[in-house]
């Protein structure tokens, strides 16, 4: 069984910084694509960075320039630094990750950027 495991979420000024991390385990394989989605309470979920195990990179156009997806395929973790951080980059953050044809999501991780 497949467990991701996300940590790094938090409280940060506006400006600030904050890295998460998604280690995803349970899995004999490297994990195809990895990504960040947020979630407002009220909106639907978004992609936030996606990359594929080529390297491949998508990024929101609200974010980019400011956060940098990377991953670490020995350990099947995803990482997402963000910088430069604004009020409206306040959201749960959910981890994503694909083995084959199986979808994985995380629990979530609360970012807060106070302004």
């Amino acid at each position: 069984q497949v467990q991701l495991v996300e940590s790094g979420g938090g409280l940060v000024q506006a400006g600030g910084s904050l890295r998460l991390s998604c280690a995803a385990s349970g899995s004999g394989f490297s994990a195809n694509a990895m990504g960040w989605y947020r979630q407002a309470s009220d909106k639907q979920r978004e992609l936030v960075a996606a990359i594929t195990s080529g390297g491949s990179i998508n990024y929101a156009d609200s974010v980019k320039g400011r956060f940098t997806i990377s991953r670490d395929n020995a350990k099947n973790t995803v990482y997402l630094q963000m910088n430069s951080l604004k009020p409206e980059d306040t959201r749960v953050y959910y981890c994503n990750v694909v083995f084959g044809p199986y979808v994985y999501w995380g629990r979530g991780t609360q970012v807060t950027v106070s302004s």
